[in-house]
């Protein structure tokens, strides 16, 4: 009786955080002590071309390389005696939109219950704003380029969202991503500039991805 209590109690708090986590717009994931994701928040699936639930089972090692091995090394030698303090790992990784490299630093924090002998890890990730910009032309995400042919069909934020697996402020995450990287405010104007830019087909019905009709 008591842990179906302590059940119902727990799952209104952890809808609060996964809305509080879409919200925030630095990459944050939850992983298990080796590195395969738990969840993770759109701007962390964002590094990944992703949506935030096609992350689930990945290992944050598959997309981040470690500018050095030791301090992996003395992560999992923590880990293993107990530790519970905050280890920096400076990684470089290419996006999943472009490819663009680019480098920056995971903060990997131990989480959960200290009896545990491996517990969860909370990886924030701090871009290193100043790296090299990727040359060409403006490209959106594989997210970002759904999102924007669903929007030109006139789905709505919600619909969108189901679509895709995101919440609603999942969606909106990356619609403000695109209008501050594109410079234009409102969804008619970011539909536009993608056809501009070439990143939906022209001429087709319902709205696609160009890369379709490549």
């Amino acid at each position: 009786m008591e842990e179906a209590m302590a059940d119902s109690a727990a799952g209104p708090w952890r809808n609060y955080f996964l809305i509080l986590l879409d919200r925030i717009p630095v990459p944050i994931a939850v992983c298990k002590a080796r590195g395969e994701v738990l969840i993770a928040n759109p701007a962390m699936a964002a590094e990944w071309g992703a949506a935030p639930g096609q992350l689930r089972g990945r290992n944050l090692l598959d997309l981040f390389q470690p500018r050095s091995q030791a301090q992996i090394d003395r992560l999992v030698d923590a880990l293993r005696m107990g530790r519970r303090s905050r280890y920096p790992v400076g990684v470089r990784w290419r996006t999943g939109a472009d490819g663009t490299e680019r480098e920056g630093e995971l903060t990997v924090d131990p989480v959960g219950d200290p009896s545990e002998d491996l517990p969860a890890l909370l990886a924030l990730l701090r871009v290193h704003e100043d790296a090299p910009p990727a040359p060409g032309r403006e490209v959106a995400s594989p997210v970002e380029t759904r999102i924007l042919a669903l929007a030109a069909a006139g789905a709505t934020t919600a619909s969108i969202g189901g679509h895709l697996g995101l919440t609603v402020d999942g969606v909106n995450y990356h619609l403000t991503r695109l209008s501050r990287r594109w410079r234009v405010q409102g969804r008619t104007a970011l539909v536009a500039k993608a056809y501009v830019l070439g990143v939906l087909a022209q001429g087709v019905w319902p709205p696609a991805p160009a890369e379709t009709f490549e």
